[in-house]
């Protein structure tokens, strides 16, 4: 993208009818680091590559809770995500004090697109450069928004959004119709999986990756770095394992190993 007379503010079209400012803060979230998102009927998994801005530096947090229920990703400018999940904790509050019961995710995903829309109808604001993935639980049952800079939204099953995430859309799309079957675990696997696809060759560990899961009898929380470590180490073992050597299934379909305690 390159600068234009068009794109001094937001509310300038250009003759093609095009918001050049709306357009770059999209390009924002897809120059942000992955985050990619998965639900099943029961439970919702988020992950994310956590990118650090130099090797002196810390990375900075991309997975935040906003409620016992609800918890979201982002890519893109952190700074806005900050700002973002702070308005969505504020609605959450609210909401309960006032109904003494939880937000519904579906409305919360409407006032947070609203939010984003006014900043596309005026001269003075910009776009929110941050695109996020609402991950929430509710009476209607589990749920997977991604909120877009332009103030859209959709539902998704499966989703991922930031750098390379094609190659998670790719894995994603293979096996997103059994993921509603799916086992929390099952779940948290797959995440790490399509995780590793927008790596492309770097080498995952779990100090640069962050999984979090909310689902039924269980509130939004990250997953200890341990675990996801060793989930990792048991998945490139795997890989490692010719298909001859590979464990022989059980009659009922299983392999026969122990389920991990995630």
């Amino acid at each position: 993208m390159f600068r234009n007379q068009y794109d001094t503010d937001v509310t300038t079209w250009s003759p093609a009818g095009r918001l050049f400012q709306v357009e770059y803060a999209m390009e924002a979230v897809k120059q942000g680091a992955a985050a990619v998102g998965l639900r099943s009927a029961s439970h919702i998994v988020l992950a994310t590559v956590n990118k650090a801005a130099s090797d002196l530096s810390s990375y900075q947090k991309k997975v935040f809770k906003i409620d016992d229920h609800i918890g979201v990703a982002i890519a893109g400018l952190t700074a806005d995500g900050r700002v973002l999940s702070r308005y969505l904790r504020n609605e959450c509050i609210n909401h309960a004090f006032v109904y003494e019961s939880p937000l519904p995710v579906s409305r919360l995903v409407v006032r947070l697109a609203d939010k984003a829309q006014v900043c596309t109808q005026r001269s003075w604001k910009r776009p929110y450069g941050v695109g996020l993935l609402v991950a929430g639980l509710d009476e209607t049952g589990a749920h997977l928004y991604y909120n877009c800079p332009s103030g859209n939204y959709f539902e998704y099953q499966a989703f991922a959004i930031g750098s390379r995430s094609q190659a998670a859309k790719t894995f994603l799309e293979r096996k997103f119709e059994f993921f509603n079957n799916y086992s929390r675990d099952e779940l948290i696997i797959d995440a790490i999986f399509a995780i590793k696809e927008t790596l492309q060759g770097e080498k995952l560990t779990s100090a640069i990756c962050t999984v979090a899961v909310v689902g039924k009898d269980e509130a939004f929380h990250l997953i200890d770095q341990k675990i996801i470590q060793e989930l990792i180490d048991a998945m490139e073992i795997k890989e490692d394992v010719p298909a001859d050597q590979a464990p022989v299934p059980d009659d009922d379909g299983s392999s026969g190993a122990a389920p991990m305690d995630i």
